[in-house]
């Protein structure tokens, strides 16, 4: 061995250093010590420097000697998991050429795999000197170490028995959002020193809770490392939802209640066991670090020049993301962390998929704007292991042509906020919105129907966490975020809300009546369409945010599913129309409808009708008044043979006064049967008897068909 001559302290007496290896980066046990590398192109030495196990006291800094391209390494024998560490790094200062090296101020590892201690605000994190003229531009000499978490050698090794994952059909997927603390820090029956944590994600209270509500996936707000913004912690709150991340690797310690990687791990393993996915909200556009004027924690001081997108010679950093900076994904380096990070979770941590946060940003390449063949998009799709999960782009950012719904390509999902916005207006009452609802309900073929894509690559929502509850879309027509301290201002204006004539709670008997009746017409509307439907944690039972449609600030009661008043009712008819989705194939299907002759029987596989039973005329469906649409659904012309159906499924989408409709005529022997009236919740199948029903007025109606002789039964 290759033992360098170094002279280490007293208190590490017994280690010893060799030169180790570039790979893999990070801090790696091997049974005889610790083996630690790190990226860095730009800098004149890098040092790692060792804690006390409290991470309060600096036992050692050692100059990382070897050099393997831009990869920094040393080996340190006799250590293992529990040390905490950071690292410095020496280099240029020159913020106007993109440097912003500072030895004085402490760097986590970006490919920890757990941190220890918080986050103390003290202006002594920051490499420049806050407050001097051209603050961002001057050095700060403080030490930074008493007041920035560590990085920890952990060993992710775990038992994982027989786990394997769900692998759900994309046809089959039902997404359920949820934050891990949120979800269950109030749960009565959860034990109260698991609650909020992720363990109790997969206690067995909400197991058996996703398990009758028919959800198969479940969609965690970000759980990597993260941190509390200055201005949050000088107002008292916290950075709720989590979007500010700092670990990409290291899952978030708030919602640890032992403080292990075990009980991460062992969330994954229940809810694998009793059939559902795991996919991460994850944030690979931006880091916490904000902007030039924001703290020197990670990467700014690892690289600043290669870790982000910089402008104006390389003092200020591009923001397409809106939090300051936006990392540099067509950088190898920075492209690997990403690729590494994402196959840690999946090959380590066993999780099934991810939504990616403003995933636009990761479609860019420098000045070209979005690609959907750019690298990271490319470099995803060839992945042996990553083209095997679940993969979710919010499709938009803030930067130039930012907006790309339908550009991903497969075998990407994408938000569909058209669906959400036109469903949510429609039922409002909005004038012209027929047309729009028929486009959403036929998973947004003008977006998605291209390039071999499949109709499931519609997320469909008619909420998430970002914006009204659904009990709140139908109380509130004003946001109400003054708890936010932004005087108001954060948050969107414009929500497509109604409050069914009084603002907020009340105990009117009509205005609830009324309100739980477009909650489940919404529901409803997103349950029968094509693509795949996602349910934010809370809707089905009334949960409200009190008109807050921004909490991201509010770890607390307002951001926290209310368990205590809980609508059951609405649970059970989420139940309802969840499997009553699942019962019918023609409801889920991967391939698009567009009313074309079927092989199996020459009958279109879409038919649209007026109440009258016609087919919509071209001013039909220009007509602003028109406000009852009907819909005869079957297997699409492109069904292979030996998938053929003759499931159907006839649904009325009713936002006018009640009206009679004209059935479509069923084959000898058969009558329609109604499965679904959102005006009556309770009732069970029922026959219309005859060849029109009268659709109630603000209703939903599905039918299917059936022998005659098993209705006379």
């Amino acid at each position: 061995m290759n033992v360098m001559k170094e002279r280490l302290p007293a208190k590490l007496a017994g280690h010893s250093l060799s030169a180790g290896r570039p790979d893999p980066l990070g801090a790696t046990f091997d049974g005889e010590g610790v083996n630690f590398a790190v990226f860095s192109a730009h800098a004149d030495l890098v040092e790692l420097c060792l804690f006390t196990s409290d991470g309060q006291t600096e036992l050692a800094r050692i100059p990382l000697k070897e050099r393997d391209g831009d990869v920094w390494h040393v080996h340190v024998a006799g250590l293992g998991p529990g040390t905490r560490y950071g690292y410095r790094v020496h280099g240029p200062y020159k913020p106007e050429e993109g440097h912003r090296f500072n030895p004085n101020k402490l760097l986590l590892d970006p490919y920890a795999k757990k941190l220890s201690g918080k986050l103390q605000w003290n202006d002594a994190v920051y490499g420049y000197i806050v407050n001097a003229p051209k603050a961002d531009l001057s050095f700060d000499p403080r030490d930074s170490a008493p007041f920035v978490p560590k990085s920890e050698v952990a060993d992710p090794s775990f038992q994982w028995g027989d786990d394997k994952p769900p692998r759900t059909r994309r046809s089959e997927t039902v997404i359920y959002e949820a934050h891990a603390r949120g979800l269950t820090q109030t749960h009565p029956a959860i034990d109260p020193e698991i609650a909020g944590t992720y363990r109790a994600v997969a206690s067995e209270p909400m197991l058996e809770h996703m398990a009758k509500l028919g959800v198969t996936t479940v969609e965690l707000l970000p759980i990597h490392a993260f941190l509390d913004d200055r201005f949050l912690v000088q107002k008292r709150l916290r950075n709720y939802w989590g979007y500010q991340s700092i670990g990409f690797f290291a899952p978030e310690p708030r919602y640890m209640a032992q403080g292990d990687l075990w009980e991460f791990q062992t969330m994954v393993r229940r809810l694998h066991a009793a059939g559902f996915e795991v996919i991460l909200d994850v944030v690979y556009n931006h880091t916490a670090e904000g902007g030039e004027l924001g703290p020197t924690l990670c990467f700014r001081g690892l690289d600043n020049a290669s870790y982000y997108r910089l402008t104006e010679g390389g003092r200020y950093y591009i923001n397409d993301t809106g939090t300051g900076n936006t990392l540099n994904v067509s950088h190898p380096a920075v492209l690997r962390m990403v690729m590494d990070s994402l196959r840690y979770w999946v090959e380590v941590m066993h999780v099934d998929g991810f939504r990616f946060d403003l995933a636009a940003t990761l479609g860019r390449e420098g000045d070209t704007g979005f690609d959907p063949n750019g690298g990271f998009l490319d470099a995803i799709r060839q992945d042996p292991v990553l083209n095997k999960v679940k993969l979710i782009a919010e499709p938009w950012d803030i930067g130039p042509g930012g907006y790309q719904l339908g550009a991903f390509p497969h075998p990407f999902y994408e938000w569909n906020d058209k669906f959400r916005d036109g469903v949510r207006r429609y039922w409002r009452g909005d004038d012209g919105l027929t047309g729009d609802l028929a486009s959403r309900l036929l998973g947004s073929a003008v977006n998605f129907d291209h390039s071999g894509r499949a109709a499931t690559s519609s997320v469909n929502f008619i909420t998430a966490h970002d914006g009204f509850t659904l009990q709140d879309l139908v109380s509130y027509t004003i946001k109400r975020n003054l708890a936010n301290g932004e005087g108001d201002r954060d948050g969107k204006d414009e929500n497509y809300s109604d409050n069914m004539g009084l603002e907020g709670p009340t105990s009117n008997p009509r205005i609830r009546a009324d309100r739980a009746q477009r909650k489940r017409n919404m529901l409803s509307t997103m349950f029968l369409a094509q693509g795949t439907p996602m349910l934010l944690a809370g809707d089905e039972i009334g949960n409200s945010q009190g008109g807050n449609n921004n909490a991201y600030a509010q770890d607390n009661q307002t951001g926290w599913i209310d368990w205590a008043n809980a609508d059951w009712d609405l649970y059970d008819f989420v139940t309802k129309i969840a499997a009553l989705r699942r019962a019918h194939p023609v409801l889920r299907q991967r391939l698009f409808l567009h009313s074309r002759p079927r092989r199996m029987d020459g009958l279109a596989d879409l038919f649209w009708r007026m109440p009258n039973g016609k087919s919509p005329s071209p001013e039909d469906w220009q007509d602003p008044s028109w406000k009852t649409l009907c819909v005869e659904i079957r297997t699409s012309s492109e069904t292979p043979d030996y998938a053929a159906s003759d499931d159907v499924i006839f649904a009325v989408f009713n936002a006018g006064d009640a009206q009679e409709i004209t059935l479509p005529p069923c084959p000898e022997g058969q009558i329609w049967e109604v499965v679904l009236d959102t005006t009556l919740p309770d009732a069970g199948p029922h026959n219309p008897l005859g060849k029109k029903l009268m659709a109630p007025a603000q209703s939903v109606l599905a039918l299917e068909r059936v022998p005659m002789q098993e209705f006379a039964t």
